[in-house]
């Protein structure tokens, strides 16, 4: 790791602090161009700058990506292409509310694998990919690379491509997969519980995987400090930590000082790695940890809750009796 981190230097990268999964926010200065050609490697990068930027890559293996950019070149096939960025399947969302973004993506991982979908019925709930939509979409688009290998997802009126070409992006010979609230329920009844303590109490909690968007890290921030202050509370029952890059955390943290300060005192951690291979160190493997990333709970033996049942844990220190 020490060596790639030389190399990247070499080739113009500012400093250690760059790494990031989710390198195309807006404070770590590096967001594509809807049309632009790219050569990426991180998966859920690779679907949200397919998806709800229009910028294009495939899926390059580490090392290859790192030759395409230097060559500024790279092979012209897939995703980079108007033919491979048409949809073989047509998602139609019928849920009564807007669905947890980790359980659509989930749901539409496992249906298509590694295909692309048009998914409708979702502009009822989001206007466009802005501020307060891009973490949402992030994490739709991580959890579809995750559960599966997808790589771009067009959102009728909501993704730019979408919103350009409409349903011209369905191939002919499109499957249909209906997603309804009975179906989501369903995926998330059969999640597995890896614990090796399976009824434990969760002995930390991780959000954020992809990393928080400063958007999520707001949201988070002031869901944590109100429900902590309604409890009377000065200290989370769990350590918490809320993960993202350190120049979101520094935008968070100057936009929102107040709230940050209290999430310090109170005992939540902003860490700037990877819960997700954090996930997988020696010690950290076998701890219950709690989470709210569908990816998080892929990849490592983090259990998967939804954000209700996440902050009476982080204020109390134990699940809900009805999800424990």
């Amino acid at each position: 790791m020490d060596r790639l981190e030389d190399l990247n230097k070499k080739l113009g990268m500012r400093s250690e602090k760059d790494w990031s999964c989710a390198c195309y926010v807006p404070e770590m200065g590096n967001t594509p161009k809807y049309g632009d050609y790219l050569a990426w490697s991180e998966s859920s990068a690779i679907n949200f700058v397919n998806s709800g930027i229009g910028a294009r890559t495939n899926r390059n293996s580490m090392g290859i990506d790192m030759l395409c950019n230097i060559l500024r070149k790279a092979p012209k096939f897939g995703l980079l292409t108007d033919e491979g960025r048409q949809a073989v399947w047509l998602i139609e969302v019928k849920t009564t509310k807007l669905p947890h973004p980790e359980m659509i993506g989930s749901a539409i991982g496992i249906k298509v694998t590694e295909d692309v979908s048009y998914i409708t019925g979702m502009d009822r709930f989001l206007k466009g990919v802005n501020e307060d939509t891009m973490g949402y979409l992030k994490d739709l688009g991580a959890a579809t690379a995750s559960n599966g290998a997808v790589g771009l997802y067009h959102m009728e009126g909501v993704t730019p491509e979408a919103i350009k070409k409409g349903r011209d992006l369905l191939n002919d010979e499109y499957q249909t997969y209906v997603i309804d609230d009975a179906e989501l329920d369903r995926l998330y009844k059969n999640y597995p519980n890896l614990w090796k303590e399976q009824h434990g109490t969760p002995q930390r909690v991780y959000l954020g995987c992809p990393h928080m968007t400063s958007g999520q890290m707001t949201e988070w921030g002031k869901r944590i400090v109100a429900a902590m202050e309604k409890a009377g509370k000065t200290k989370v029952g769990v350590p918490t930590y809320m993960f993202g890059s350190i120049y979101v955390k520094e935008a968070f943290q100057k936009k929102n000082p107040e709230i940050a300060k209290k999430l310090e005192d109170m005992g939540v951690s902003i860490p700037l790695n990877c819960p997700m291979m954090w996930c997988s160190t020696p010690v950290e493997m076998n701890e219950r940890v709690a989470t709210n990333s569908n990816k998080t709970r892929v990849y490592s033996k983090a259990r998967f809750f939804f954000d209700d049942a996440l902050t009476e844990l982080i204020v109390t220190g134990k699940l809900p009796a009805d999800v424990a």
